[in-house]
């Protein structure tokens, strides 16, 4: 069964850091680029992160660029989205998703992403 599964999340105050995973299972998370997204509450579904599997190029949304950080161990058939000096404002559902290709298109970074993970819950609150 082909699935991805995020874990990692929780309460966080602000300033603090998480550090999120995206685990896969069934199949292999090498030959896919792989993003991270999230849903606020009454919010639409935003891009956050993604990261190509042939030369690791990465891309990060304005808004969490210089705080967040995605990496990948295809060792470990897992990718990873370090979130340092987090906000109020990124609360929110995070997920990871696979692209239909090995590199993200960087005209358009978040399209073609197919497969879904359950989400994980981050809040950020004092």
């Amino acid at each position: 069964q082909v699935q991805l599964v995020e874990s990692g999340g929780g309460l966080v105050q602000p300033g603090g850091s998480l550090r999120l995973s995206c685990a896969a299972s069934g199949f292999t998370l090498d030959y896919y680029a792989i993003g991270w997204f999230r849903q606020a509450p009454g919010k639409e579904r935003e891009g956050v992160s993604c990261i190509s599997s042939t030369d690791g190029s990465t891309y990060y949304a304005d808004s969490v660029k210089g705080r967040f950080t995605i990496s990948r161990d295809n060792a470990k058939n897992t990718v990873y989205l370090q979130m340092n000096s987090l906000k109020p404002e990124d609360t929110a559902v995070y997920y990871c998703a696979t692209n239909y290709y090995s590199d993200y298109d960087p005209r358009d970074p978040w399209a073609d992403f197919g497969d879904w993970g359950q989400g994980t819950q981050v809040t950020v609150s004092s």
